[in-house]
């Protein structure tokens, strides 16, 4: 921002930097930073959805996954910006809505040929958006009843579900190894069954209370797991995907069986972008 001419404009100018100095808040362009990340992964969402309609499988996957990395960091930015808010929250869930349910929906659907289906088909996909923007209307109200879990599959994660399946199958195709063909109601039935996940209250872990810094083990897994994402991205992120998306159902037959329980969690206001 210029800095005024006029003598009055001058003194309201310097006296507002001044207090915001004095309460240690960064300057004022820095609030709108995790917005435009949010507006950004909203972006992907929207590419992700054309290019589904343009029978662009893995375009649209990338887009999705782009618009996961944006949605992993406009809530961090927004906290260490000091600059979160009621409309950063409300507006970071109705990007997610878009990126994280409408998209993986189109997606699965085109690429999953759900059309055959009929009624059906588009049924299933509906379902998956429904229940991925009440996930997100959830969190909004309540992250969760145990520390350090997620209430339901987070709609991040199943939306990656969805994209690095598209990228899997097109690596199997790539070295030959075509797959047989898989009936569309087996991908519809895996698209629904990814949506209730969402609106579950089966505990998904949340690794927010990772610390990176007095993990040895942590960081060393997490380095390999970045090479190998490196290596071959479609396998990696596949695998862990699938893997996340399965440890809450197991996790939770393991407690049963056990009888085993989770800590509850202490009432805390939502936080954008981890729904």
């Amino acid at each position: 921002m210029d800095e005024p001419d006029s003598p009055i404009e001058k003194h309201q100018y310097y006296r507002g930097r001044r207090r915001r100095s004095e309460h240690g808040e960064p300057p004022r362009g820095l609030f709108l930073l995790p917005h435009l990340v949010t507006t950004s992964g909203l972006f992907f969402g929207f590419y992700a959805i054309v290019q589904a309609f343009n029978d662009k499988p893995d375009r649209a996957a990338l887009g999705i996954l782009l618009a996961v990395v944006c949605d992993a960091i406009d809530g961090r930015l927004a906290r260490l910006t000091h600059s979160t808010s009621r409309f950063g929250l409300e507006y970071d869930s109705i990007a997610d809505t878009v990126s994280f349910g409408v998209a993986p929906a189109m997606l699965a659907f085109s690429a999953g040929h759900l059309q055959v289906l009929g009624r059906t088909g588009w049924v299933m996909a509906f379902l998956f958006t429904a229940c991925a923007a009440l996930r997100l209307a959830r969190f909004n109200v309540a992250s969760g009843r145990y520390r350090g879990r997620f209430e339901g599959l987070p709609s991040p994660a199943g939306a990656a579900m969805v994209a690095t399946t598209v990228w899997f199958v097109a690596f199997l195709r790539e070295f030959g190894l075509e797959l047989l063909v898989v009936p569309a109601a087996f991908i519809a039935a895996g698209t629904a069954t990814l949506g209730l996940l969402m609106v579950s209250a089966i505990p998904y872990r949340s690794f927010k209370e990772i610390d990176l810094r007095h993990s040895y083990g942590t960081l060393v897994l997490m380095v390999f797991a970045i090479a190998l994402i490196i290596h071959e991205p479609s396998v990696t992120l596949f695998v862990i995907s699938l893997a996340y998306c399965v440890s809450g159902p197991v996790e939770w037959l393991w407690r049963r069986h056990t009888g085993r329980v989770l800590e509850l969690s202490e009432p805390t206001p939502p936080q954008p972008n981890e729904g």
